[in-house]
């Protein structure tokens, strides 16, 4: 193998910082998830789908909110991403007219998106105020 050279190792790209927002947005999305798809088994399982809609569009329904929560959780970092999150809660709220447990499901998840939603982005503003002063985080 003449005229190989060898290469040098890279290092490793320095991970991107994420805020508070982001990271509890993920989390909440990441858990609700897996509770929708479950959902979507129990609305193909109780048949409750209007006449002449085939049973298993609930599955699927399951996996497409599931997936696009998934999608949104990985994009949290864009504002529209957070707009986004809030749609999807209102779908699931919808889910309640067939399934009264989703509009339960939508309530507890609902809460906690909000409060990753605004106390997040309170506490990343408020990590950007002690990063552009330092005096605010010594208490001087």
């Amino acid at each position: 193998m003449a005229g190989v050279s060898p290469r040098t190792p890279r290092s490793p790209r320095p991970r991107r910082q994420r805020g508070a927002q982001e990271s509890l947005g993920a989390v909440v999305l990441g858990f609700e998830s897996i509770v929708v798809f479950l959902g979507g088994l129990v609305v193909y399982g109780l048949k409750v789908l209007p006449f002449g809609i085939p049973d298993w569009w609930g599955i699927v329904g399951g996996v497409v909110m599931a997936v696009a929560m998934v999608a949104v959780s990985g994009l949290l970092r864009h504002r529209g991403a957070i707009i986004a999150g809030w749609a999807l809660q209102a779908i699931l709220m919808l889910g309640g007219l067939l399934v009264p447990a989703l509009a339960v499901v939508a309530l507890i998840f609902g809460g906690m998106w909000a409060y990753a939603t605004i106390k997040g982005a309170a506490l990343d503003r408020q990590n950007a105020r002690r990063a552009a002063d330092p005096d605010l985080s010594t208490g001087e």
